[in-house]
């Protein structure tokens, strides 16, 4: 069994499933060792504070660096308004504010150079930043994780991606081995009522996540929203439940992803997955993060 050291990319705290991929990444200690976590995209700083709140609810206390607030392509940033609220007290919460969150993803893949996995589940801006600030990073980079992209026939654009179409491009141009899982997968995965009553009963941090889940469901209006990124996190720790492709990735104009199949391709697409089998190790995983004394 592989154990990935990994350092996670992440606007969280709007939709609540980046805070669900963390569950999953921290209810997996013999696969995953989240080694810290950047924020990216809108209020880094309160995303990074809730990220290092809700670790800590699960018994972790992560180093945790708000990273770049704008977009590389100038796009304005999306903000939905509730993130944070259902917490008090974030302003204590510690986070690295002593370097930039791309000069820290650098220093932390150079010093171990094939070593450590990224995962972004968001826009890419810090990604970007920390490939044009260093040409050795991304050759560095053992494996980079993103949730992004819609690659169905005549799909639209996805928001990690159309949020900042200069960095994705980046990202795309850079030759980082890359998995990633888009739109045409991860909405076919659903988790029905008695998930989420497994997950509300998870101790500390299985309370606070039912506490985003309802406040992004309020928000969307929605019973439910879509597990994209925990679908994400899964390809990276149960790839046995996921079938790829090789190729590369260009992103158009209106933010469009195609995919270019190409056996020598550095991306790998996920083009299909065990749906139930997945549904049940998110659920499982956040479980297990949440019951751990």
């Amino acid at each position: 069994m592989t154990l990935h050291h990994l350092l996670l990319d992440t606007d969280i705290g709007s939709d609540v499933d980046d805070a669900l991929a963390l569950g999953v990444l921290l209810g997996s200690p013999e696969q995953a060792r989240v080694e810290a976590v950047t924020t990216v995209y809108g209020d880094t700083l309160l995303r990074a504070r809730l990220a290092h709140r809700l670790a800590a609810l699960a018994g972790h206390d992560l180093t945790v660096v708000p990273g770049a607030e704008e977009t590389l392509s100038g796009k304005e940033v999306w903000w939905a308004g509730h993130e944070g609220r259902a917490f008090t007290g974030l302003e204590s919460e510690p986070v690295r504010d002593d370097v930039p969150a791309h000069r820290f993803l650098v220093d932390a893949v150079l010093a171990r150079p094939g070593e450590l996995d990224i995962m972004g589940i968001a826009p890419q801006a810090n990604l970007a930043h920390a490939i044009a600030h260093e040409p050795g990073f991304a050759p560095a980079v053992r494996t980079l994780y993103l949730m992004g992209g819609h690659f169905a026939p005549d799909a639209g654009p996805e928001h990690n991606i159309v949020s900042d179409i200069t960095a994705a491009r980046t990202v795309f141009a850079s030759g980082i081995p890359t998995v990633i899982t888009g739109l045409e997968i991860t909405r076919r995965v659903r988790i029905g009522r008695d998930g989420i009553e497994r997950i509300r009963a998870a101790g500390r941090y299985g309370a606070a996540l039912a506490r985003e889940i309802d406040a992004w469901t309020g928000f969307t209006g929605e019973g439910w929203s879509v597990p994209h990124d925990p679908i994400t996190a899964l390809s990276m720790l149960c790839p046995e439940l996921y079938e790829t492709e090789n190729g590369t990735v260009t992103v158009d104009d209106e933010g469009r992803t195609v995919f270019h199949r190409d056996p020598e391709g550095p991306v790998r697409l996920v083009v299909d997955a065990d749906l139930g089998a997945v549904a049940e190790e998110i659920v499982t995983r956040i479980e297990r993060a949440g019951n751990t004394p």
